[in-house]
């Protein structure tokens, strides 16, 4: 594998690692939105 193809590979795997991340950063937010929702409810009853 040249320079160049290894370049581009790790180019992939960041951009790859970064929406992952991003992605599981949102869901984690999500759920915990949910989590305060749902306590918010509850606490009203």
């Amino acid at each position: 594998m040249t320079p160049e193809e290894q370049d581009q590979v790790r180019a992939r795997q960041k951009s790859r690692a970064l929406v992952t991340g991003l992605l599981l950063g949102f869901l984690a937010i999500l759920f915990f939105a949910i989590t305060l929702a749902k306590i918010g409810v509850s606490d009203q009853i």
